[in-house]
């Protein structure tokens, strides 16, 4: 039975890129960051387990062939990008008409950690670039002679965990720093204009850049 991991010389050189990729920050990096300061460490954790959801689902549709519809059709593409950007952007001007961030934690519980996690889900699900880097940079430690689909889903799965581990320092960091950023007179009101421009930006970026970068 042909395993579906590659040598460990090729597996090493998987990890480490996988690292070095998943530590530097980007979109999904700005997201789970931004969730922290503005709605607490569990907000941010629970974002990033959405977006880890969310991005495994992005690795599991470029085995079954999602990437290649992409790739052949410019419209398929265009329209799980910009309903991709258009949520982020819902996000930011609910953000604007949210109250104070104290009054926010105080009224945090399951069901608000739920539609955090799921805003993180959709988030991640809904940007068609992570499913086309998925479809580059795994092929370059796959063995071709062992079972495509099973293996982009192992790797996958792998880089998500390693991606998930890296976006929660981040969120520590973040939620270690906001207790201060929370006792500055006005930092209640800065901050909601910052977490709305965040997400507002985020969706413009996301509509309007190209790219394969997954973070």
């Amino acid at each position: 039975m042909l395993s579906l991991f590659p040598a460990w010389p090729l597996m090493l050189a998987f990890l480490f890129a996988s690292l070095a990729l998943a530590l530097t920050p980007g979109p999904a990096v700005i997201y789970v960051v931004t969730r922290t300061l503005a709605q607490g460490r569990r907000a941010g954790i629970a974002s990033v387990a959405g977006v880890a959801l969310g991005n495994f689902g992005n690795a599991v549709g470029a085995a079954i062939g999602l990437a290649a519809l992409f790739a052949i059709s410019s419209i398929a593409f265009s329209v799980v990008k910009y309903a991709g950007a258009a949520y982020l952007i819902y996000l930011g001007i609910k953000a604007l008409r949210a109250p104070d961030a104290q009054a926010v934690e105080q009224r945090f519980g399951a069901a608000r950690i739920g539609r955090v996690f799921r805003d993180g889900f959709v988030v991640a699900l809904l940007n068609p670039k992570t499913t086309i880097f998925f479809a580059a940079f795994l092929p370059q430690f796959m063995d071709p002679s062992a079972p495509v689909i099973g293996q982009s889903i192992v790797l996958g799965a792998v880089f998500v965990a390693i991606a998930a581990t890296t976006d929660c320092f981040y969120v520590f960091a973040a939620g270690a720093i906001a207790p201060m950023l929370g006792r500055m007179r006005g930092a209640n009101v800065v901050g909601r204009y910052v977490t709305a421009g965040a997400f507002i930006g985020l969706g413009v970026f996301t509509a309007a850049v190209g790219g394969r970068s997954a973070k």
